[in-house]
């Protein structure tokens, strides 16, 4: 059946509907599928709508209970004898009612108590609270109002209750029409065309519209989120600038063996230029060109030491391993390039006054992604950032090594920190660099660090009393105890916590 047809034609015969409980009742169907129909039609105002509301008596399951088989005040009256009966078996023939009911008929002095006996004290007694709530029940309205006072007493003994009946009583509307005419947001091709030769009703010009206010606001947009690496990267840059470093340009991810290796004299039987350390790319698998002239230095100083005092590796530099393409395993490619930069700079300064030249010092830091052929755990993953920083200058010593680390960790809140004598086949001195970190309760490895053999220095131009301290980390591991996650692919790969990541805080040290 259309109801929403039926609710029309009502109101085009009557002008009103004095209350939808009634029509409802009359159709004999559910309220609410007409509260349904009249949100529709108010929508398109075809109908006004006034609330109603009507408030009710009506019986519990215990009160229905109760005027089916009697009040148990009444039961138990009748359950004593005109000698009496003992408590245990008055309770033994009723169970829980006993209780209930000896209290109203102690109450109203219908039986006492001699000894463990009850007996009468009342005979020919009415069972008003049954009678009443058979009058509930029956919908007698002039029982219910002459005994409201009783039916709230009845409600605290739970046997009745007061139900708020909510309806509405429907009036014609502005745009009131005997039949509903759906009103649509635009046309599509069907609706256009000759309107002569269209069934009727299907031309655009016969629909109506929906308004559109456009005006209105438009659905919040969802924004990004940053990835808690980006808000600590961010976080350090804004650290290191502070301390008056420059950041390198570090775009490059693949980069050739020769600026990788070689230019940091890490020898090219070296265990971490294997393929079960590095990635080497297939296509372009090598490198077209580097600078000659440093390639020749380079290779010198790998075979015996060149010019710079050292004896070299004793091996024979091969040309194709140092052009072979991979992805960069450290920032320090980038670190050398520029490096060779400040030396050509310098030589060229030297060969334009009489070889004396100008050395500018230069502070540089980077954070960029790099790539280990290493195997995945908690803590491990293949692609990693690394956060380096350099300083060359001349006459710099481990000490200002180390203050220039302890700087920088102090502004991330690292106050405590050891350094441990380690190798690196580009620095000498090396140390390893720990903090200890309160909320773990443990020292914690940090980074590396050391200053740049002479070795790497000289053959790039550099002054030979120029020293360079360099130092590194992770990003990811300040980031996992920043926002105490335990495994690193909770932060990094295809089985982050997303969630976890948009609602992470700024990073603030």
């Amino acid at each position: 059946m259309d109801y929403e047809q039926v609710l029309l034609s009502a109101l085009e015969k009557d002008g009103a509907i004095a209350d939808t409980w009634d029509l409802a009742l009359e159709l004999n169907i559910d309220h609410q599928i007409l509260v349904g129909v009249v949100k529709s039609l108010l929508v398109d105002k075809y109908i006004v709508e006034e609330p109603l509301s009507t408030t009710y008596w009506s019986l519990t399951a215990e009160g229905e209970q109760v005027a089916q088989n009697g009040s148990p005040e009444i039961l138990v009256l009748n359950a004593v004898p005109s000698d009496g009966i003992s408590l245990v078996e008055l309770q033994t023939a009723l169970g829980d009612i006993a209780k209930i009911g000896m209290g109203v008929c102690m109450k109203n002095k219908w039986i006492k108590k001699d000894g463990d006996r009850v007996v009468r004290s009342a005979e020919n007694i009415q069972d008003d609270t049954s009678a009443l709530l058979k009058a509930v029940q029956n919908g007698d309205a002039s029982v219910v109002s002459k005994n409201e006072g009783e039916l709230k007493n009845l409600m605290k003994r739970k046997l009745t209750k007061q139900v708020t009946r909510k309806s509405s009583k429907i009036t014609k509307g502005s745009d009131f029409k005997p039949i509903r005419v759906r009103k649509v947001l635009c046309f599509d091709k069907s609706n256009l065309g000759n309107k002569a030769e269209m069934e009727a009703g299907t031309h655009w010009s016969d629909l109506s519209y929906k308004p559109i206010n456009l005006k209105a606001m438009g659905a919040p947009v969802g924004g990004g989120n940053f990835h808690p690496l980006l808000k600590v990267r961010a976080e350090f840059r804004r650290i290191l600038m502070e301390m008056g470093f420059e950041e390198m340009p570090t775009s490059k991810w693949v980069e050739s063996s020769f600026w990788n290796f070689d230019a940091l004299f890490q020898p090219q039987s070296h265990p971490a230029r294997d393929a079960h350390d590095t990635f080497f790319m297939k296509s372009p698998a090598s490198c077209n060109t580097v600078p000659e002239e440093y390639y020749e230095i380079v290779k010198k100083t790998h075979e015996d030491g060149g010019s710079t005092g050292s004896i070299g590796y004793g091996c024979n530099f091969k040309r194709e391993e140092a052009f072979k393409n991979i992805l960069r395993t450290h920032t320090t490619a980038i670190s050398a390039q520029m490096l060779y930069r400040l030396g050509q700079q310098y030589s060229a300064s030297a060969a334009a006054n009489h070889g004396i030249g100008t050395f500018t010092p230069m502070k540089y830091f980077s954070i960029d992604r790099v790539f280990r052929n290493e195997a995945m755990d908690a803590t491990h993953l293949c692609e990693f950032h690394q956060v380096e920083g350099l300083v060359a200058d001349r006459n710099l010593t481990l000490g200002h090594l180390i203050g220039t680390i302890r700087t920088f960790f102090e502004k991330i809140g690292i106050t405590e920190l050891r350094f441990k004598p380690a190798y690196n086949p580009y620095t000498e001195p090396s140390m390893e660099i720990f903090g200890y970190h309160p909320e773990l309760g443990k020292w914690t490895e940090l980074g590396n660090s050391g200053m740049f053999r002479p070795e790497m220095l000289l053959p790039m131009g550099l002054p030979p009393d120029v020293r360079v301290i360099a130092w590194g980390l992770s990003l990811e591991r300040p980031t996992m105890i920043k926002y105490r996650i335990e495994n690193i692919r909770d932060l990094f790969g295809h089985k982050a916590d997303l969630p976890r990541q948009c609602s992470a805080p700024i990073a603030r040290f």
